[in-house]
């Protein structure tokens, strides 16, 4: 069996603020290790439950986070970002039985981590479908457009919330819940324990079905910070002007949804 791991920082255990994320800042080298730690728990989490190989996405920022000395010898890394439409899931295909997340956090427009955002900081709101999205939701729907379910994730109160409604039978661990600038967190080592557990139930158990629910169209908005965003983004082929600081994009194929986001958002 195979799984694959999409690693954040935002939504691992005991961050609070954006220099805790930021490969520039000192704070940085503290929290890449935790989050290190929190996919090295998932990897043994998975290993107890039979998996041979387990591939992993460092999926915040630059891509280049993960302390590499400190995965285990059936792990494969992806690091950095190839200009796939995947992108935090880049790696994924029909040969995993799997898919994890850890590190995940609230999307953009939300109070649930200080650190809520979605894809960037520009984006104050992204909508698919009408409903505001997080990454986890793109992220989902894009391991089932491979046929792979998403059992686990790890991540902050709301984006668990968000996960356990949008996918059946995925298990979650909160590792912090978010209030104005400040959040509430479990200890990184009670954090690393309960995703070990719970990724190694969550993979013993049957978890084929957990897929989130498929549509026979789709229609992605962003709400973008600033007009000037929008107008940029507007000139992609099929955009239209959504009202003053947004853009909107539809297609009845979902792969073609990421594919247009991979340009609108930057």
């Amino acid at each position: 069996m195979k799984v694959f791991i999409s690693a954040d920082i935002e939504g691992t255990a005991g961050i609070a603020h954006w220099n805790e994320a930021e490969r520039t800042h000192p704070d940085w080298a503290e929290f890449r290790a935790l989050m290190t730690g929190e996919v090295v728990a998932a990897c043994e989490g998975a290993r107890a439950a039979g998996v041979t190989e387990v591939v992993i996405k460092d999926a915040h920022d630059s891509g280049r986070n993960l302390i590499l000395d400190r995965l285990p010898d059936y792990a494969r890394i992806v690091r950095g970002w190839s200009g796939h439409p995947d992108e935090m899931m880049f790696g994924i295909d029909a040969g995993f039985a799997a898919a994890i997340y850890t590190g995940y956090h609230s999307k953009a427009g939300t109070e649930g981590n200080p650190l809520a955002h979605t894809s960037n900081l520009r984006i104050s709101r992204l909508l698919l479908n009408g409903e505001v999205a997080s990454e986890f939701t793109f992220n989902a729907l894009c391991a089932a457009g491979y046929g792979v379910p998403s059992v686990f994730l790890a991540g902050d109160v709301g984006i668990c919330a968000e996960a356990r409604a949008m996918v059946p039978g995925l298990a979650t661990v909160e590792t912090l819940d978010g209030r104005g600038r400040a959040s509430t967190s479990i200890s990184p080592a009670w954090s690393r324990r309960l995703i070990r557990e719970g990724v190694a139930a969550a993979l013993s158990g049957d978890f084929a079905q957990a897929l989130p629910a498929k549509a026979d169209h789709y229609e992605v908005v962003i709400e973008f910070s600033t007009p000037t965003e929008a107008y940029r983004a507007a000139w992609y082929p099929g955009a239209k002007a959504h009202g003053p600081r947004a853009v909107a994009f539809e297609h009845r194929d979902f792969s073609e949804i990421l594919r247009a986001l991979l340009f609108l958002k930057v």
